[in-house]
């Protein structure tokens, strides 16, 4: 399976979402590396805006490692249950933030293999703080960002691990960086999986989707 667009035309793809969007950010509010991690990894199988109606209470209380294990399992999961697997999610945050105080001195480690190590860290969110927090050129695909790989011709794979690399490969390196937020960002409002807003689309005449709406 090979990339349905040209060089320049993948190019000319990242400038126009660049230009609409010169400073992308995650969307996730935090104030810390610690409380990045803390809230990606709550946002499994749920929206940004859900987590951030929970985290801002919880990282009111407890700002720290040494603060959400001083919360307890239980006091944790009470404070985020208005989001999805609160009650597992809460185990993971608690075993993770004793690690992260026995492995890195309560610190975020900048090595994917040691964020892999967390519970209730896969790839994506090893990826997700790698580059949100150390700036490293790594590609965090999720729902979004799989869908306008695949739907564009951008870089299509038959799973996520096949899209980041493809991704990898293809997104010149002078907009790699921010790649993923731009490609988050362009799924979650314009290149929706129900009804795009084709109309409003900044990459219209790239996209190699056969269904967009004229």
């Amino acid at each position: 399976m090979k990339t349905a667009m040209k060089p320049e035309t993948i190019h000319e793809f990242f400038r126009r979402l660049a230009e609409r969007t010169p400073e992308p950010r995650t969307e996730l509010e935090y104030g810390s590396p610690y409380q990045l991690l803390v809230a990606v990894v709550l946002s499994a199988q749920t929206t940004d805006k859900g987590v951030n109606l929970a985290t801002r209470r919880l990282f009111a209380q407890a700002p720290t490692p040494q603060a959400i294990i001083a919360m307890g399992e239980e006091q944790l999961a009470e404070c985020i249950k208005t989001i999805g697997f609160f009650r597992a999610k809460a185990k993971n945050v608690i075993t993770l933030s004793r690690l992260l105080i026995e492995r890195h001195m309560g610190e975020v480690p900048a090595d994917r293999a040691a964020l892999e190590a967390l519970p209730g860290v896969g790839r994506k969110t090893a990826n997700v703080v790698l580059n949100t927090v150390f700036r490293q050129p790594v590609m965090a695909v999720d729902r979004h960002v799989f869908r306008v790989a695949n739907r564009t011709g951008l870089a299509p794979g038959r799973d996520v691990g096949e899209v980041e690399t493809r991704l990898v490969d293809t997104v010149p390196a002078d907009y790699l960086l921010d790649a993923h937020h731009w490609l988050i960002l362009h799924g979650r409002y314009i290149c929706t999986a129900k009804k795009p807003h084709c109309r409003n689309c900044c990459v219209y005449d790239l996209c190699g989707w056969s269904d967009k709406v004229s």
